[in-house]
């Protein structure tokens, strides 16, 4: 039997292993992490990361051939393909603070595979890392190996959360970066016929280790590039009268366009977006390429100006001044249908709103109060590092709080700001959340998953991204 052993039972980890594990009943496969609470979690029924489908994945083969441990060392000795999963963060200090990734937590994944295998093994890089990783790791295995070989490949993820389990299921493909050598290209090989136990053969892409490496990048930075774009046009829209979803609906039906990530919003989030394409600017920068390097960097500063703008918004809107005054959140998650708050832009429009002095009421269906409080007192790229598990002051915001309920967190507020697209906000009764609102009542839709004139005719003051703009709010407007 195949052994795999993965370092990491985060996003990536655990739901690819489950996956590998269901499709492939004649691999073992171990997660291992230092976590003892984590794979405590993998091992209940409350798994530690919210995912559709994958709690049904997990239950079919966990105790068969899908384990959780944190037998680190033990499992790793014993595979022969070691997938590495761990955190690459964003440097908060140092050479390279706030762009270059941090490969701590890499480093001490190889060092410690080194000094424990017995055996030749395949080590997989899991993790979005920067081009050129993989020669620092074969580095270091190669000078503590003991005559052991090893074979470094890159296996980019291209999951999205809370569509992970069929992304894994039918990926649109799978990338498999290894040396040109004929030990690598066995690796290769080796790797290949695990994705094939059932990923069509023509969607399972070999490359070189540069190319895999890169790839992962630069498709995250395509992808936050056109959500930036058509936020810019937002903006544009908003001050012409043009309506963003009709603008997107014609550009999207170019079919060297086409329509997906054209979804206008309050601005990206996630673990990966900003993370990579900061990651990217660096390697630009460390390449002498300063001005690609500042197009990239573009497509993040569109993102803050987005966020910024819709605070300004929700300011203006509501006579200059949220001081005081209760706004309701609803949603935190930085996407529907995932749990995952990591660089949500709800931080940074609770930030804005916070600033001047509002009253939050924050409601989200997946996100704990616990998680919320944390999120709003960490400092940027903090998320990402071990203080992040470390529990914040109760009393840090005496300014929020958060609800389990939408309605609660309505009522007596002065405007609702729609962060999130849970599907259940667009089932809500905005009648009654209108009848128990302060008046004037603002509505702020930061996702546009709402009929803006269905609202105007209950009476709500209604700002929605790249829409045209509610008379009141043009009358109201300031420089935005």
């Amino acid at each position: 039997m195949v052994k795999i052993c993965c370092i990491g039972a985060g996003y990536v980890g655990g739901p690819t292993m489950a996956m590998i594990a269901l499709k492939c009943p004649d691999i073992e496969v171990v997660v291992v992490d230092i976590s003892k609470p984590r794979i405590a979690a993998w091992n209940s029924d409350e798994l530690p990361i919210y995912e559709p489908g994958l709690d049904e994945v997990v239950k079919k083969c966990r105790g068969k051939n899908l384990f959780f441990s944190t037998e680190v060392e033990k499992h790793v000795a014993e595979a022969d393909i070691v997938f590495v999963s761990v955190n690459t963060p964003t440097k908060t200090r140092g050479l390279g603070a706030g762009k270059a990734a941090d490969l701590t937590y890499w480093e001490s994944a190889a060092r410690m595979i080194a000094d424990v295998s017995k055996s030749d093994k395949i080590v997989v890089e899991k993790s979005t890392v920067p081009v050129k990783t993989a020669e620092a790791i074969e580095k270091i295995l190669t000078h503590n190996n003991k005559g052991i070989n090893f074979q470094i490949l890159s296996n980019p993820e291209f999951l999205a959360e809370g569509t992970a389990i069929e992304d894994l299921e039918k990926p649109d493909r799978v990338l498999i970066g290894g040396r040109t050598t004929p030990e690598g290209q066995k690796a290769v090989a080796a790797l290949k016929a695990v994705y094939a136990h059932w990923v069509p053969e023509d969607r399972i892409i070999t490359t070189n280790l540069w190319s895999a490496e890169l790839s992962k990048l630069a498709a995250n930075a395509f992808l936050a590039q056109r959500i930036s774009s058509i936020n810019a046009m937002s903006a544009l829209c908003e001050s012409t009268g043009a309506d963003v979803s009709e603008v997107a609906y014609a550009v999207g039906k170019d079919s060297r366009i086409g329509p997906k990530f054209l979804n206008a919003s309050v601005g990206f989030g996630g673990s990966c977006f900003q993370k990579d394409i900061l990651n990217l600017v660096y390697i630009c920068e460390c390449n002498g390429l300063p001005e690609v390097a500042h197009y990239w960097k573009q497509v993040v500063s569109i993102n803050d100006y987005q966020k910024t703008r819709f605070v300004k918004r929700v300011v203006s809107s509501m006579f200059n001044t949220v001081s005081g005054k209760k706004i309701a959140i609803l949603g935190f998650a930085f996407k529907k249908d995932t749990g995952d708050t990591r660089e949500t832009p709800a931080i940074d429009v609770c930030h804005g709103l916070l600033g001047d002095k509002a009253q939050l009421s924050i409601y989200d269906p997946q996100v704990t109060e616990d998680q919320i409080k944390r999120d709003l007192a960490m400092n940027k790229f903090d998320w990402d590092h071990p203080q992040h598990l470390q529990p914040q002051s109760p009393t840090a915001f005496k300014q929020v709080s958060v609800v389990w309920d939408a309605y609660e967190a309505c009522k007596d507020a002065h405007g609702i700001c729609i962060i999130t697209e849970w599907d259940e906000f667009k089932k809500l009764d905005y009648q009654k959340l209108y009848d128990n609102m302060q008046k004037p009542a603002f509505l702020f839709d930061g996702r546009n998953v709402l009929n803006v004139e269905e609202m105007r005719k209950i009476g709500f003051v209604v700002y929605s991204i790249g829409k045209p703009l509610d008379p009141w709010v043009k009358d109201l407007q300031v420089s935005i």
